[in-house]
């Protein structure tokens, strides 16, 4: 338990429990901070606390009334956003006997009518199948379920706005697994994406930059540091060597080098220079692989980057 601060955001007086540092009776559950706190003394007696309610706001009670519903929170990677019944696979009731044979006769034609009627026509057949692809393809890439909600969201915003009309369904799933994968600053390629997904890698980057242009969206620059761990894990090189090769790119970054290059060719040569100077002899071919480049490109960049930086290599 620790002190705080007494400025609490929006707080309601927590009944029947007391402080155990001054016994005060004054102990608040702040919702902003999402901590239970004694405003007399600042003592926090709860942190990091779960929020049980409901995943929606309301101000007034018809809105309440409209709002409220039973199951789980609502998501953007189901097609019907996880409003749907389910009919659970295990043939046991509520109280967890087995059900008679006659029982799941009617259970298993429940659950086929369930998934017939689940998605009735086209226009919740596309998005299904589109959404199905996308947890596909992120489960691949090993990407969180918020990374996969965000693409899930633009995916809707890019149809809602009938950009996905004369593209292939394929292409703007990828397209938008990339712009989700871009948002949150994770260190995933076209050819990354292109390699998992159904088109190639030119349909993605035209699909992913006319969806881009067209809902405005307001990427970060991608940052070649990002890709530095990544590149070291698969190449096998020491944090020594990581650090390092992080030092290079922000004193290229400072000297103006890596605008406009591409961020995985800046780190695959900055590791390249790392590792040979930490006596971790790599290759240019075993780094331009692992960064998906070509040498040329890598030898390229490492010119650059020696030549202003004058960053050698200890041979």
């Amino acid at each position: 338990m620790t002190k705080a601060s007494h400025s609490l955001g929006r707080e309601n007086i927590v009944p029947d429990l007391d402080c155990p540092e001054c016994q005060s009776s004054a102990v608040v559950r702040d919702y902003q901070r999402n901590i239970v706190i004694c405003k007399d003394c600042g003592l926090i007696l709860e942190q990091e606390i779960k929020d049980r309610g409901p995943d929606w706001r309301a101000f007034s009670q018809e809105e309440r009334e409209n709002k409220s519903r039973g199951g789980p929170p609502t998501t953007d990677t189901i097609h019907d956003k996880g409003l749907s019944t389910m009919i659970s696979k295990k043939n046991r009731d509520a109280q967890g006997n087995k059900l008679s044979p006659k029982q799941r006769s009617q259970i298993y034609r429940l659950r086929k009518w369930q998934r017939r009627t689940r998605v009735s026509d086209s226009t919740e057949r596309n998005p299904a199948f589109a959404l199905t692809e996308l947890d596909r393809m992120a489960s691949q890439l090993g990407l969180s379920k918020s990374v996969q909600g965000t693409a899930a969201r633009i995916y809707r915003q890019a149809v809602k706005k009938n950009l996905i009309k004369g593209r292939s369904m394929e292409g703007a799933v990828s397209a938008s697994l990339y712009l989700a994968c871009r948002d949150a600053r994770l260190p995933r390629t076209l050819s990354e994406v292109a390699e998992i997904s159904r088109v190639d890698e030119k349909e993605i980057g035209q699909t992913y930059r006319f969806i881009a242009r067209e809902l405005d969206l307001n990427l970060p620059l991608a940052d070649p540091a990002s890709y530095v761990s990544k590149l070291g894990d698969e190449l096998g090189i020491s944090g020594e060597a990581k650090v390092k090769a992080m030092e290079i790119i922000r004193k290229a970054r400072e000297e103006n080098i890596t605008s406009g290059k591409s961020p995985p060719a800046i780190a695959a040569a900055t590791i390249y220079i790392a590792a040979r100077n930490n006596g971790e002899k790599r290759t240019q071919r075993e780094v331009s692989k692992a960064a998906d480049v070509t040498e040329v490109t890598v030898r390229n960049r490492y010119s650059e980057i020696s030549e202003k930086l004058e960053e050698k290599i200890e041979v």
